[in-house]
């Protein structure tokens, strides 16, 4: 088959996740070894195609990497559509999305393949708008992408997680203590519900589900009683109390910062629980471990998987997609799918149900 696309260029942008580099290698070997394709790799995310930072790759620079972490390319948060904003705003001095466009037509690229999250997506899609082509693919730990059942980075922050959870047991255990671990997901929950499912957490806390602290301390003094001295509480970073949930974003910042002295909600809901039930109770961030190291089996399949059909995608011209894992099937959506919207877990969801039906108390 003749390729449409002939030179391309690649990035990936946002947090590093898991399976990263071999989404890189599943595009670029297809590419290349299929269609003939010339790859351009992009440095730092969009920041490396404002500052024009880029290079050839060549077939050996992908050779190895399918089981590494991280990215060969690199990342960063710039997004070029914000004005005034971030670290890198307005450092450069020059109109963002103006360089971006102009180096795509410097480098003669056909298509412009990006490998991010929400914002990398969003951006994407509005630079279709603004007239080049772009296919993306879909990466984050918080498997918040709308337009996709999956995505890459996921299962293996899930199997971190998990064995994190598996290890607080212990210590749990061996102290009678209630142990609180905070995990990923500001906006949505599907991390924390899972692997507090697979790790039998005996609370879990997601954003979508607003807590009552006082539901949560009936739980745990039941199980107390019922000779259980010590349980574990799965909590997503962006998990808020029903008190918190009435507000609008502003007064809730103001609030925290009025009332609350603890780091993040995971010492937070750890001192509510102290102070509401008197059982002694401890907290851990699992932070930026979850997003590192090799990805899962899983990963490596989907991210491939995803990556070479980008490749087919570029060969048949067919840009402003997004391709996505529905069901067993890759297939693809369009970029507006995804573009400013976050996939949150819904309160019906049957992951949900199941944490319930096996005791699990989800702070409602």
């Amino acid at each position: 088959m003749q390729s449409i696309t002939k030179t391309f260029g690649i990035l990936t942008a946002g947090g590093d996740c898991p399976g990263l580099n071999a989404a890189i290698r599943g595009v670029c070997r297809a590419a290349r070894d299929r269609y003939d394709m010339t790859i351009i790799g992009i440095a730092n995310g969009y920041r490396g195609l404002i500052e024009g930072n880029y290079r050839v790759l060549k077939p050996e620079d992908v050779w190895g990497i399918l089981t590494r972490g991280g990215t060969i390319l690199g990342a960063s948060r710039e997004k070029p559509f914000k004005v005034s904003r971030g670290e890198y705003d307005n450092e450069l001095g020059v109109d963002k999305v103006a360089a971006i466009k102009e180096n795509y037509r410097k480098l003669r690229l056909d298509c412009l393949v990006v490998i991010g999250g929400n914002g990398t997506n969003t951006t994407g899609y509005l630079l279709s708008q603004e007239g080049l082509n772009v296919v993306g693919l879909p990466k984050t730990i918080d498997n918040d992408i709308a337009g996709t059942d999956r995505t890459f980075g996921f299962h293996s922050a899930l199997a971190i997680a998990t064995e994190a959870i598996d290890r607080l047991h212990s210590t749990a255990q061996s102290h009678n203590r209630v142990m609180v671990i905070e995990l990923m997901g500001h906006k949505a929950g599907w991390l924390a519900l899972y692997a507090g499912v697979a790790g039998g957490g005996d609370v879990i806390l997601i954003p979508e589900l607003p807590y009552d602290i006082k539901v949560i301390g009936q739980h745990l003094l039941k199980r107390s009683q019922c000779g259980k001295g010590f349980s574990i509480v799965v909590v997503a970073e962006g998990s808020l109390s029903i008190e918190e949930s009435r507000m609008d974003k502003k007064e809730r910042k103001k609030h925290r910062e009025q009332t609350v002295v603890t780091p993040s909600i995971g010492y937070r809901v750890a001192r509510e629980i102290e102070a509401e039930t008197g059982m002694e109770t401890r907290a851990t961030v699992l932070g930026y471990v979850q997003r590192g190291g090799i990805p899962s089996a899983s990963d490596r399949v989907l991210a491939t998987s995803l990556g070479t059909a980008a490749a087919d995608l570029l060969a048949r011209g067919e840009y402003g997609r997004m391709v996505a894992l529905t069901g067993n099937e890759i297939n693809t959506v369009d970029l507006s799918v995804p573009a400013g919207k976050v996939k949150t877990v819904p309160v019906d969801h049957y992951m949900i149900d199941t944490a319930i039906a096996v005791g699990t108390c989800m702070g409602i």
